[in-house]
């Protein structure tokens, strides 16, 4: 028995949000008091793919064919089904982003496994095993009992500590059994955004609502973003309306993320887009309205004109860290 992994690589490095996983897993198969497994699928170097061993991982599955260079469903899936069956798996665990909402459904209904999406901290117990996640858009909590007898879990970003726990973290090469079917998406070509944060991946993230009043005002969110080293985001009217590019909706129907801090400036706080953003640690929000819903989910608030406010933040932490 043992708990599997499946980390995520981007140009063969791995982020801040696999070692959140390894780490989780780790805990997790303490708790099974078994071992635990990663399984990396890409070109990663063993210097690299040992740093999983780092944060728990006893052991390293590489799979380096390079028809996977690219996100195939059908053969991704096939591969982690097949890795959980050879370490005899009883816990997978994914990341909640999109590439761990496309594979976890579908390794759950290939391995006949309970699914338990969302998880932000530690199964409450393992008998039964008890997941604990948010419900109702994040407005309530949840306990849901998975019976299975192997289950896959999706975790929230930036909900569980990074842990250094080193162990062995040995290497093995997995050569999993896939034929050209499984492969039926041909890729092109592939434009990379560079120079930019990615949102889903920001510590600390900039948004802004109607409440800036054109995109010519954009600038002064984008001013904040560089001094705090943080990435830009928008609610949905403002990218419905063409003032910001749809990659930066954050909500129910944009991007799900869950940083540190979430400055949200002139955003009324529709429940939509609360849903996005609920697993921020720190919300800050600024409007004109001081009976915005917004208000309501805020750990701190400003009523004021955001095109006022945000000017001088940017001075006072240009002040601070001057």
């Amino acid at each position: 028995m043992s708990v599997l992994v499946f980390t995520e690589n981007w140009d063969g490095k791995f982020k801040k949000s696999s070692f959140e996983l390894v780490s989780y897993a780790s805990k997790i198969a303490e708790m099974l008091n078994t071992s635990t497994v990663a399984l990396s699928i890409g070109n990663v170097t063993e210097d690299e793919l040992k740093n999983l061993g780092k944060h728990g991982a006893d052991k390293i599955l590489s799979v380096t064919d390079e028809r996977f260079n690219y996100l195939e469903n059908q053969a991704y899936t096939s591969v982690i089904a097949q890795a959980a069956a050879k370490e005899s798996a009883s816990v997978l665990v994914f990341a909640n982003n999109n590439m761990g909402k496309a594979l976890a459904p579908r390794v759950a209904v290939k391995m006949n496994a309970g699914l338990g999406a969302g998880v932000d901290q530690l199964p409450k117990s393992t008998e039964p095993f008890t997941i604990h996640k948010k419900v109702y858009s994040g407005n309530a909590f949840g306990n849901v009992i998975i019976k299975t007898d192997v289950k896959v879990l999706t975790l929230m970003q930036n909900s569980f500590m990074i842990v250094e726990n080193q162990k062995d973290g040995a290497v093995e090469t997995f050569a999993p059994e896939v034929n050209e079917a499984h492969f039926k998406t041909k890729v092109k070509d592939v434009a990379k955004q560079t120079g930019q944060i990615i949102l889903t991946d920001a510590e600390i993230v900039v948004s802004g609502g109607r409440g800036m009043k054109g995109a010519e005002n954009w600038g002064a969110i984008e001013e904040l973003a560089e001094v705090l080293g943080a990435a830009t985001a928008c609610s949905r009217p403002v990218s419905d309306e063409g003032w910001r590019p749809h990659n930066e909706h954050t909500g129910q129907t944009g991007k799900i993320i869950a940083p540190n801090l979430y400055i949200a400036a002139g955003i009324s706080g529709a429940i939509q887009h609360i849903a996005g953003v609920s697993g921020t640690k720190c919300l800050v929000a600024i409007n004109t309205d001081k009976d915005a819903p917004i208000f309501e989910v805020a750990d701190y608030g400003i009523v004021g004109d955001a095109l006022k406010v945000l000017p001088e933040l940017v001075a006072g932490i240009k002040e601070l860290k001057s």
